[in-house]
């Protein structure tokens, strides 16, 4: 089953009268419970493109289609509560808030839900398991290493249960070791989990455990 459908999308953006087009005619389906890495030099569309598949940009023309819902239609409102069920974003610098513990950084998106407490608290303890955090639960982000900080935010992006995964550069800011622990993780979530996942990456080795690669060039994807 398709996840993910984009048709004719173009995203420019303008700077008084000019155009800069980012990208171009982009064609792209990923199937339900794929692992998807995309790469291409600095500036190139990448993030871009992470960005549309989010509902956080718009295309300028062309349709996103996410589990069944073309998100390019949507009102701001309509993208909030989509985004919230459906979507679980990764970054390369954490994104964790310092005066938060590692518990209450996974909760956060949990509390734009109808959960309760009591549910809320099961979801992060499975999530924090699920990385191999539930031991660093009450630890603040400095009290960690860059790895882990990682984890707790995998953690906190799949903490709702998405439908799909953006991991954008999710190794960039790690060494080798930590890095590969991040890759290893994210592949046995596709694997064991059946998530969908969709990473930017300018690392080979990081790409090499998706299961597919795409190169984006000049605004086109190859």
């Amino acid at each position: 089953m398709t996840l993910v459908q984009i048709k004719n999308l173009k995203k420019s953006y303008f700077r008084d009268s000019l155009e800069i087009p980012v990208l171009t005619d982009i064609d792209l389906e990923i199937p339900e419970g794929a692992f998807l890495a995309l790469m291409g030099p600095s500036g190139s569309g990448k993030t871009t493109l992470l960005n549309l598949l989010a509902g956080i940009d718009r295309p300028t023309s062309g349709d996103v289609v996410v589990a069944g819902e073309n998100i390019s239609k949507m009102s701001e409102a309509e993208l909030a509560r989509w985004r919230s069920r459906h979507i679980g974003l990764v970054f390369q610098f954490y994104n964790l808030m310092p005066v938060l513990t590692a518990y209450e950084n996974v909760e956060l998106p949990l509390l734009l839900t109808k959960l309760s407490k009591g549910e809320r608290k099961k979801h992060v303890e499975t999530s924090l398991s699920i990385v191999g955090l539930a031991d660093r639960m009450d630890h603040y982000p400095r009290q960690l290493s860059g790895g882990q900080e990682q984890r707790v935010a995998i953690a906190r992006a799949i903490v709702s249960d998405p439908s799909l995964i953006l991991a954008d550069e999710p190794t960039g800011d790690l060494d080798k070791n930590s890095a590969e622990e991040i890759m290893t993780l994210l592949s046995r979530l596709n694997a064991e989990f059946k998530k969908t996942i969709v990473i930017v990456t300018h690392d080979p080795r990081a790409a090499e455990k998706a299961h597919t690669i795409r190169h984006l060039d000049k605004g086109e994807l190859g």
